[in-house]
């Protein structure tokens, strides 16, 4: 049985966030910088180099 509600919930605004993205080919990990535990990470799912850039995405507060 599904339950549909009503009310409009707000939606969750995006900021800019800094990431650290995989270089692997075929890998399409990343994290957000401020979860990351080294300044220089490799990507958890393969273990390649990650490279730092910009994303949008939902406000975490």
């Amino acid at each position: 049985m599904a339950f549909f509600s009503k009310q409009q919930q707000e939606p969750i605004p995006e900021v800019d966030t800094d990431v650290w993205s995989c270089s692997g080919g075929d890998c399409a990990g990343w994290m957000r910088a401020d979860y990351s535990f080294s300044d220089t990470p490799a990507c958890p799912l393969c273990g390649a180099e990650m490279m730092s850039e910009v994303r949008n995405l939902p406000e975490i507060k």
